[in-house]
């Protein structure tokens, strides 16, 4: 979800790469779960996301949209993200202690709180959204660390190339007065990159790419 504002006013005004440190760790959130409450349909879920939570759980795309996640659309792109819950619309995953569930397959939005990503060139670096975490002292720890997620590089190098891919599928879309272009072209992605089963014995980026490969046969690049 892209937000149009400025890092000034959002960050401590750093950019970080991979290797930095930053003021992030939270200490295990010592029983606070407050940024898995009230946080609507913002975290949209990536296709490796779907990957880890589909083949650490066991559990089909569909079955968890029956339960904890569910479609919305996002800038014309129809995309997965994590359900709220209950009268305090807390993520469907919590458990009765308000603890996270599915801790080791948590998407990558959740790995990155409170960071965030800034995109420019093709790729991304982090920042530090300030004033999100309600933990008063954070202490410093490496990103990749933070991140905790195998193969940094290689999945850095997805993330742009799905973020960019977005871009242009939402370009697509909205600049399209062709409804059934646009209902098409969303049912396209979500079924090649979410709805698909992916293979749990096979590496994730080779799946990815032959499906991007199958979407450029569809929609070539511009």
């Amino acid at each position: 979800m892209k937000r149009n504002v400025s890092l000034a006013d959002i960050s401590d005004g750093r950019l970080y790469s991979e290797n930095d440190m930053v003021k992030a760790d939270c200490h295990g959130c010592a029983g606070c779960h407050k940024c898995c409450q009230g946080m609507g349909t913002s975290i949209i879920l990536d296709p490796y996301d779907v990957y880890r939570l589909t083949t650490g759980l066991g559990i089909s795309m569909p079955e968890l949209l029956a339960t904890a996640l569910e479609l919305n659309v996002v800038d014309g792109v129809i995309l997965p993200n994590l359900r709220m819950t209950g009268e305090e619309e807390q993520c469907a995953f919590l458990d009765e202690d308000g603890r996270c569930s599915i801790h080791a397959y948590r998407p990558g939005i959740c790995r990155l709180f409170p960071l965030g990503r800034y995109y420019e060139n093709g790729s991304f670096t982090y920042f530090l959204q300030t004033g999100e975490c309600t933990e008063k002292n954070p202490t410093k720890v490496k990103v990749s660390k933070w991140i905790d997620t195998p193969e940094l590089v290689k999945n850095s190098e997805f993330v742009s190339r799905w973020h960019y891919l977005m871009n242009e599928v939402e370009e697509h879309i909205m600049s399209s007065e062709d409804d059934a272009f646009r209902k098409n072209l969303n049912m396209f992605v979500l079924n090649t990159f979410y709805l698909a089963p992916y293979d749990a014995k096979r590496d994730f980026y080779e799946q990815f790419d032959e499906r991007y490969a199958r979407f450029r046969e569809i929609v070539p690049a511009n």
